[in-house]
């Protein structure tokens, strides 16, 4: 597999065999975001909501810091916090997003990192099930099953 999403999907057993269950022609309906500049990662319209309400409520000075570290089932997981941008270090990558109707808000990378998430996307789901941020990273081969780590 050369791209995996991280997220979880409930079935209906009794849909099955009433009808056959509609084909999904896109994983991701939603419009796609890219920082200032066309670059960073890929975060859907419903991501980029949920990301400056968190930003909002986070209060000023603080930026998103997303990356990987070593760990999890598949042998890395993903990282996403909060943190003060006076930690942002020289080699760290910035992108500045902008949400229409929101504050704008900085992500940051490190450049490790980078090699691992380039060209992801983040979306988010209210989803009872597979809810919350999802990663759908076309740099993995392999996901594990809960959708927080994954291998290359």
């Amino acid at each position: 597999m050369t791209s995996e999403t991280a997220t979880a999907t409930a079935t209906n057993p009794s849909a099955a065999t009433t009808a056959p269950a509609p084909a999904v022609a896109n994983t991701s309906p939603q419009a796609t975001f890219t920082a200032q500049g066309g670059k960073g990662i890929l975060v859907t319209e419903p991501a980029m909501k949920q990301l400056a309400l968190l930003m909002a409520q986070q209060g000023g000075g603080k930026v998103l810091r997303v990356g990987v570290r070593s760990g999890g089932c598949s042998g890395m997981s993903y990282t996403m916090d909060f943190v003060e941008a006076s930690t942002i270090r020289d080699d760290d990558e910035q992108y500045v997003y902008e949400p229409e109707g929101a504050p704008s808000f900085t992500v940051v990378s490190d450049p490790k990192s980078l090699l691992y998430i380039y060209g992801m996307q983040l979306d988010f789901s209210t989803a009872l099930i597979g809810g919350g941020f999802n990663f759908s990273n076309p740099n993995a081969s392999q996901t594990c099953g809960c959708g927080s780590s994954f291998a290359v």
